[in-house]
């Protein structure tokens, strides 16, 4: 079992940063893949960006150059920071660890990003 917490969200103005912090139960090495997703009002959720155990990243189209994942393994934490930030970006972010031979996934309990002035 892995629990996820995210924190840091907020409301910001458009052009401006945000980090969202993720804290994982378990040694962030014994899980696959970390990412990031996000779910605005009305749509689906959508991958927003991943980060593998060996440390190797990917993003969607419409954050690559923005939006960065990184990880502490001390702190077992993956973090996303988010710059030059849109009103597009407004939605609530959700924190999704895959592990183990059959890859379950776990969620977090999401954190919102209002982009807004």
């Amino acid at each position: 079992q892995v629990q996820l917490v995210e924190s840091g969200g907020g409301l910001v103005q458009p052009g401006g940063s945000l980090r969202l912090s993720c804290a994982a139960s378990v040694s962030i090495f014994s899980i696959n893949v970390m990412g990031w997703y996000r779910q605005a009002p009305g749509s689906q959720r959508e991958l927003v960006t991943t980060i593998t155990s060996d440390g190797r990243t990917d993003a969607a189209a419409a954050v690559k150059g923005r939006f960065t994942i990184s990880r502490d393994s001390a702190k077992n934490t993956v973090y996303l920071q988010m710059n030059s930030l849109k009103p597009e970006d407004t939605a609530v972010y959700y924190c999704n660890a895959l592990r183990g031979a059959t890859m379950t996934a776990y969620w977090g309990q999401g954190t919102q990003v209002t982009v807004s002035s």
